[in-house]
């Protein structure tokens, strides 16, 4: 057991859409990651997934409105709902998903991360 500092795992990378694991518990990653801009639409089908926003301000757009995160502000997307993460300047957020959970859900793309490093 190893306690983690957020900040200096954020520091680690620079790249955008692109989540790092930093710890596992109950079957469920807990995952960081910097967005910037808009990502795919999409949903996952078996998985609800949490956003809760660590620096920044972050758009979840859903099909019937838009849901604005400030720094301290979590929204969990429930399975099946399709979705569109938009971060019009960089925000940094926490994820909290089963383990294998696809960032781009059911959409494969070129942002799609198969194998989420570990930091």
């Amino acid at each position: 057991m190893e306690k983690v500092n957020l900040g200096e795992k954020l520091r680690l990378f620079s790249d955008h859409w692109s989540p790092r694991i930093v710890a596992q518990l109950n079957g469920q990653h807990v995952k960081i990651a910097k967005l910037k801009g808009e990502f795919v639409w999409h949903r996952h089908e078996r998985e609800d997934e949490l956003f809760l926003v660590l620096e920044g301000r972050l758009t979840i757009r859903l099909r019937d409105r838009d849901v604005t995160l400030e720094r301290g502000e979590l929204l969990v997307v429930e399975k099946g709902v399709e979705h569109q993460p938009v971060a019009e300047e960089e925000v940094h957020v926490l994820l909290f998903e089963p383990v294998g959970t696809l960032n781009t859900g059911n959409v494969e793309d070129e942002r799609t991360v198969r194998a989420p490093e570990r930091v």
